[in-house]
């Protein structure tokens, strides 16, 4: 089969495509013939930093639509040639993957593979910052950093739907800010100066949610941002500076708090809570409430090409790989 190796760490040009042969689940796995790959940002962290990577080489890839091809010991509810969704902790730039039972899903009925592709890890992660983790109330104002990537466009979505008084984006450039503005947030704010303009914003009163995956100096400030009881959710690191340590003299002041989250934790720790939440996510995507754009695919073959365009900052909504 064919696939998208790695060998040592680097930049995207160690991305090479190799032929080796299609791999087989064992008990409790899924073989899937992918049709489609999602690109995620843990995916540039893998390859670069070795983020999650346990030995070289490895084939990356964290999602993926396709068909099943088969069944490994004790896998019971699905059925060879079934149209799945599935995560993994990788593996997925590949003709074939073999992905854990717990976190395969059924393609919802009314969406195709090509849209089922951004579902596995974006959905269900921006459904839980937003209710089961962030749990926003009606009228409640929220702040999203990285409101134009894939899991900023779902959460935009989301949080309206929830009843979100104010949806408030953060993104590095205008023609992000315009991208987001379509997909459900109010205003949004560059990167080099989010807390004064929310501030400004909100009349001095700051907002009730900040959902953050930089970390870092932007962690520190989105605090700065939250109202008084609000509440910070931190779910990456993708700024790469070290781990910015929040205390007492940052959150008693104004009773602010800070939660986690991390879908390839759920997944590991707690699959059967993933499933429940990929249940209520999907739902979303299923009846149309909720809609993830796809706005650039590239062949398996140039895999390196999506991560250069994902490292430019310039990409928007969902980059996905064409395999089958």
């Amino acid at each position: 089969m064919r696939a998208i190796q790695v060998s040592e760490l680097g930049g995207p040009e160690v991305l090479r495509p190799v032929e080796t042969e299609a791999p087989r689940p064992g008990p409790g796995e899924v073989a899937v013939d992918v049709v489609w790959a999602g690109v995620n940002f843990a995916e540039v962290k893998a390859r670069s930093e070795g983020y999650r990577v346990t030995s070289l080489p490895f084939v990356p890839g964290l999602e993926v639509s396709g068909r099943v091809r088969e069944l490994g010991e004790g896998v019971e509810g699905f059925a060879v040639g079934q149209e799945v969704a599935a995560m993994s902790g990788g593996g997925s730039y590949a003709e074939v993957a073999v992905v854990p039972a717990a976190t395969v899903f059924p393609v919802p009925e009314g969406v195709g593979l090509r849209a089922a592709a951004t579902l596995p890890t974006v959905l269900p992660t921006a459904h839980a910052l937003v209710h089961e983790v962030g749990r926003l109330r009606a009228g409640e104002s929220v702040l999203v950093q990285g409101a134009a990537g894939g899991v900023g466009t779902a959460v935009g979505q989301i949080a309206r739907l929830a009843g979100a008084g104010a949806v408030y984006g953060v993104v590095s450039s205008e023609a992000k800010a315009a991208y987001a503005r379509e997909h459900g947030y109010d205003d949004v704010f560059l990167t080099g100066s989010f807390a004064e303009d929310v501030r400004r914003a909100t009349g001095g009163r700051g907002v009730d949610l900040v959902l953050d995956p930089v970390g870092g100096e932007t962690l520190r400030r989105g605090l700065e941002a939250l109202a008084l009881f609000g509440r910070l959710v931190s779910y990456g690191n993708a700024g790469g500076e070290e781990p910015w340590r929040v205390g007492q003299p940052e959150l008693y002041p104004g009773a602010r708090s800070v939660a986690g989250f991390s879908i390839l934790g759920l997944a590991s720790g707690a699959p059967q809570a993933l499933r429940d939440l990929a249940t209520r996510a999907f739902a979303l995507a299923a009846d149309g409430r909720v809609r993830l754009p796809v706005t650039a695919e590239f062949p398996l073959s140039e895999a390196a090409q999506a991560h250069h365009l994902m490292e430019s900052r310039t990409s928007t909504g969902k980059l996905l790989l064409r395999v089958g």
